[in-house]
């Protein structure tokens, strides 16, 4: 089975959830890591395994960034890293898989299903210091999930009016990954 990294500067994790029951808020991990064992041609036999730095939200705004950072959401002093690990895959299509696995939020760990769309790979050259060191195989793949952030602690919230909540427990979550094969 091939082993691959992911590339942090071309991986990420983005988060929406429901604002004060009218908008959708949006965030980013972008300091994203792991591995992947992972095989075109027998993709049931992958595994995967990802840590991301949760000390490095970003929304675009400070003040939020902050308080998501805090323990009212994150607790990202204490907890400072969120991590899957995947490795039961199921086939459900030519290139579209079924990752279940443990997801670790706020030291928390329940089991999540990814759904996972294989993009493909491709030879790609390697600058490193303005000299091309490849080439390097890369492989992408889109991933999503939806989660409930109490099962995880994250259970900060405020009532509003008419029974609305400022944030909601729903999250949807996208995973951009480019992986670089390391060994075959």
């Amino acid at each position: 089975m091939a082993k691959w990294t992911f590339e942090p500067g071309h991986t990420a994790a983005e988060f929406s959830a429901r604002h004060m029951m009218v908008t959708h808020v949006r965030g980013h991990f972008k300091d994203v890591h792991g591995s992947l064992n992972f095989d075109p041609k027998n993709p049931a036999a992958a595994s995967v395994e990802v840590t991301i730095d949760a000390r490095k939200i970003w929304t675009g705004e400070p003040a939020r960034d902050n308080h998501l950072r805090s323990a009212d959401f994150l607790d990202a002093e204490k907890f400072p890293e969120i991590t899957f690990r995947g490795h039961q895959v199921v086939v459900i299509g030519e290139v579209d898989y079924r990752v279940t696995g443990q997801l670790t939020i706020r030291g928390k760990t329940n089991p999540v299903e990814l759904d996972v769309h294989y993009l493909g790979q491709w030879q790609t050259p390697w600058w490193e210091d303005g000299v091309d060191k490849g080439p390097k195989t890369r492989a992408g793949f889109v991933a999503r999930t939806s989660i409930n952030r109490q099962d995880f602690g994250v259970s900060w919230n405020d009532t509003m009016d008419r029974g609305g909540i400022v944030v909601s427990n729903t999250v949807e979550i996208t995973i951009d990954a480019e992986a670089i094969l390391e060994d075959e």
